[in-house]
């Protein structure tokens, strides 16, 4: 279980650095009601992100479980191995296009415009389809087959990771109203400029992770340094 929540944590937080989540979240923090408004927006992306990664892990994964081999069968090494290597990969494309990603302008966003909640959850509900590193996540989780209500617990982990940012926001609009402003716009600017890079970088180190995790329990059994490795790495 502790491998497992490093998992979800590294994953998680290398997620979080996503400006399809960020971006509105800082306009909103600019208009009226900027603590509200950030506060619903955030709560309807961790509700929407939560809800599609439990329908698939709770749904679709109960009826594919049966079809896979037993865990001790190295499944859940095999399957983290795989996840990694698509984290690793992506953090490879990221890397490559980073430059003409950080050039393109921000979408148009007007903060007084459509409802916070129906914002949030249309944005996640859009990106859901596409978010490889959340699938990796899930991947590992039901490759380790233990249990829904353990699925769920490490999914609410995910996903709180997923809005460390978000929470970050609204906390420094809470703790810090006179410098807000100040700071959310030096924010935006960096996120705009360095985003591809710190995705990519964190990316690049949870696949890094997550494979030596697959990599070490599947060598433990024939070798004594992978054996206490595996264990070390398990904390």
């Amino acid at each position: 279980m502790l491998r497992l929540i490093g998992i979800v944590l590294s994953i998680g937080l290398a997620d979080s650095i996503n400006p399809t989540t960020i971006g509105p979240a800082l306009y909103l923090a600019s208009g009226e009601r900027g603590r509200g408004r950030v506060a619903e927006f955030t709560f309807a992306v961790f509700a929407v992100y939560f809800l599609g990664g439990a329908a698939i892990a709770i749904g679709a994964g109960q009826l594919l479980r049966p079809l896979l081999p037993h865990p001790r069968h190295h499944i859940a090494n095999i399957v983290e191995v795989a996840a990694g290597g698509a984290l690793i990969a992506g953090s490879a494309l990221l890397w490559r296009h980073r430059r003409q990603l950080a050039r393109r302008d921000p979408p148009d966003f007007d903060p007084h415009g459509r409802s916070s909640w129906l914002l949030g959850a249309s944005i996640t509900a859009v990106e859901l389809p596409t978010a490889f590193p959340y699938f990796a996540a899930i991947a590992a989780i039901l490759g380790a087959d233990v249990g829904p209500a353990r699925d769920l617990f490490l999914l609410l982990l995910f996903n709180l990771c997923f809005v460390l940012p978000l929470l970050a926001i609204i906390g420094t609009l809470s703790f810090a109203p006179e410098k807000s402003d100040r700071l959310l716009c030096a924010g935006r600017s960096f996120l705009q400029r360095h985003w591809p890079t710190l995705f990519a970088g964190l990316a690049l180190a949870a696949g890094l992770f997550v494979v030596l995790l697959g990599v070490t329990g599947i060598g433990a059994s024939h070798s004594r340094f992978l054996r206490h490795l595996h264990h070390t790495l398990h904390g």
